[in-house]
């Protein structure tokens, strides 16, 4: 009953989930419940009121005086009628759906869209204070024994609630027509006069950089449910408020709050996922990262798909202690939750969003509206301009617009390079400020995910410049993000190519292998991975040293994704004799069979499988021989047979016929080291 307001997370704003209190609760009970709520409500005293200032404050005024009223009835223990409670109960449910309303309307990042929603919000207002007065009203005040002082001022306050109207607010009113004026002039492609925005922005107390970054965020999770939901013409005004947003972000704040890059603050919470165990993300029973983790009435916390499943199989005992259930409810463990997604995000592992959906980037191929489109349009031209002729600040602040532009959206990217943006950028990353550098690499890998503006970085010499980052870069950020932005240009045929004739560049990759942050060999690999693609840089890599720190990722990495990313690679540089050679000259192979038994990943087992097959066919006899010895090789290829993926099975099926005649000594392996040549043919 006393559960804070702000404990339901994925509360949508402007939604009010009120429920309506147990019939059998005691009357204590539910006017201690009251008060509780009562005080959350006058809390909002000392918080930031920036819509609705004076209704809000009215509002939180007469709780405040309720408060007296429902606490004096507390300290005397008064009896309470049927006829009193049944008006507490409607209290109770005003009481909740106040609390809601101030916590939107206080809210970080939400002071635009609740501007414009200022007209609904009065609706609300109204509505709920109407429901407070009429409450109030049946409650036979004179019989329920409260002292006089508080009897009429609790009658003031009802007869206060029935008259007042809660109109919008003079102020906001004209703010509302300010923000519509921009957005016309916007959708007319004229920029916006710099006092009609700051008076906007004083209005809505939005004064930093960081203020404005915090409006977008939002913006962009309303855009994202909004467009789930199938409220297309909502989602055309969030649009244009993200496109002014936006535009004010890149123009209007001259200078980036501290160390505001769009990202929090990774040192401190890289200390804390440190200490952490990533197996304690994995639910007990489908043994994957948990996606939407729910803690059961033993204590024990599991994937809420996979206990559900459970559940319904007619299972009523705990998976993990066997304890018998005493019910089927499930909590949410909000907590575990942020630290997955905290270690997720840290550590480049995918990972689905249960809650709040992740915006679905393909979306965001148009801007969603007139005004966003010709705002990022002028925003673009700006940013390209200081990216020109501005100062070194204005050049790093602007590159660091681009990163954070270029990331979130396909529109935002085509209109960036179409404003040439790119060329300029590559200049920036012989920058020695190693700030200008990282902001610089980070906007053109974001920039590279669109197919024009590869072509527009590599005829502008952008490899050679990337490669140097990748190799000199300043700070070990900027030599990943060089990484990953080679492994996005090498989806070109002609580009794969180009990298690999590129001095430096393959060794560069496999050094940050062996040197980077986990981040970073996930870059590394799969830029390599990208480069075997084109057949003559297999040797290369080869020579460069990549197989042994591969195959050390298999045996020292705890991280699904990269030890996948790694056996990918692998079953691409199997595939020929040097490749195979290089594998069984390191610890490779017993490591294969090592994961191939303990993986619960199907995509880690079929590039096991494939590796395995390859070094059979290349290696011949001496390597079947030692498949031969491993106790575990074979129970794991014949549970392949029937539980994993259709060229798992089939690559399963050819080993274990290899491994089968070599028994029975009528394959004569010993002829040649390639001899099961028709064994090729099944990859």
């Amino acid at each position: 009953m006393n559960q804070k307001l702000s404990e339901i997370s994925d509360r949508r704003i402007l939604t009010f989930p009120a429920v309506h209190p147990c019939q059998s609760i005691s009357p204590i009970t539910l006017v201690t419940s009251l008060i509780s709520l009562a005080r959350i409500i006058c809390n909002y005293r000392s918080k930031s009121i920036v819509i609705h200032r004076k209704n809000l404050r009215e509002v939180i005024r007469e709780i405040g005086i309720l408060l007296i009223f429902l606490e004096e009835i507390r300290e005397r223990k008064l009896d309470l009628s049927h006829s009193v409670i049944l008006s507490f109960f409607e209290l109770h449910l005003a009481f909740q759906k106040l609390g809601y309303l101030l916590e939107d309307c206080t809210r970080e990042g939400a002071r635009l869209w609740m501007l414009m929603k200022s007209r609904r919000i009065s609706a609300e207002l109204r509505v709920l204070v109407a429901g407070v007065a009429t409450a109030l009203d049946v409650v036979p005040m004179n019989s329920l024994g409260v002292s006089i002082e508080v009897r009429e001022l609790v009658e003031l306050v009802a007869k206060q609630a029935q008259r007042v109207k809660f109109n919008v607010e003079p102020d906001d009113e004209r703010a509302m027509v300010d923000v519509t004026s921009i957005l016309n002039k916007f959708q007319r492609k004229i920029a916006p006069d710099p006092i009609d925005l700051k008076r906007v922005f004083d209005h809505l107390e939005i004064k930093h950089w960081n203020d404005c970054n915090k409006e977008i965020k939002f913006l962009d999770e309303e855009i994202s449910i909004g467009s789930l939901n199938g409220e297309d013409k909502e989602v055309t005004l969030v649009c244009s408020l993200m496109g002014l947003m936006c535009y004010c972000r890149g123009v209007v704040f001259d200078v980036i709050d501290g160390r505001s890059l769009d990202r929090t603050d990774t040192r401190n919470e890289a200390e804390v996922l440190s200490c952490l165990n990533p197996e304690d993300f994995r639910c007990p029973i489908s043994l994957e990262i948990m996606k939407d983790p729910v803690t059961i009435s033993t204590g024990q916390t599991y994937d809420r798909a996979s206990i559900l499943k459970w559940l319904k199989a007619g299972n009523h005992t705990c998976p993990t202690t066997g304890e018998k259930l005493t019910n089927t409810e499930m909590v949410p463990n909000s907590v575990l939750q942020k630290l997955i997604r905290q270690f997720c995000s840290s550590n480049g592992v995918p990972m689905a969003e249960s809650g709040h959906p992740k915006r679905d980037i393909t979306r965001t191929i148009s801007a969603g509206s007139p005004a966003a489109a010709e705002a990022m349009r002028l925003l673009s031209d700006f940013l390209t301009y200081r990216l020109a002729v501005g100062t070194y600040e204005d050049k790093n602040k602007a590159a660091n617009e681009i990163r954070l532009l270029a990331k979130s959206s396909i529109f935002n990217r085509y209109c960036l390079l179409e404003a040439g943006s790119i060329p300029y950028l590559l200049h920036l990353l012989s920058s020695m400020d190693s700030s200008v550098q990282e902001n610089a690499i980070a906007a053109l890998l974001n920039l590279s995910k669109h197919i024009k503006s590869k072509e527009i970085i590599v005829e502008n010499g952008g490899v050679m410049l990337i490669v140097e980052v990748l190799t000199n870069g300043s700070k070990m950020e900027s030599r990943q993000l060089a990484a990953a932005t080679l492994f996005y240009l090498s989806s070109v045929e002609e580009y794969r190519i180009l990298i690999g004739e590129t001095p430096e560049a393959i060794k560069g990759l496999v050094d940050l292998i062996r040197d980077g942050t986990p981040r970073g060999k996930k870059n590394a690999v799969v830029a390599i991975f990208g480069l075997t693609l084109f057949h003559d840089n297999i040797q290369m890599i080869l020579e460069a040293g990549a197989v042994p720190l591969l195959v050390d990722l298999l045996k020292s990495s705890d991280r699904t994704d990269l030890v996948n990313d790694s056996l990918a690679v692998l079953a691409t540089l199997a595939e020929s004799q040097d490749g195979t050679r290089e594998i069984t000259s390191t610890s490779g192979l017993p490591l294969l069979i090592g994961v191939l038994h303990s993986s619960t990943s199907r995509s880690a087992k079929e590039y096991c499988v494939s590796i395995l097959l390859s070094l059979c066919v290349y290696g011949g006899i001496e390597v079947v021989s030692k498949l031969q010895k491993s106790s575990s090789l074979m129970a794991s290829l014949y549970t392949l047979l029937t539980d994993g993926t259709a060229r798992a099975s089939k690559r399963a099926s050819t080993i274990l016929s290899i491994l089968h005649e070599f028994n029975n000594k009528d394959l004569g392996l010993a002829s040649s080291p390639t001899a099961p040549e028709h064994f090729v043919r099944v990859r």
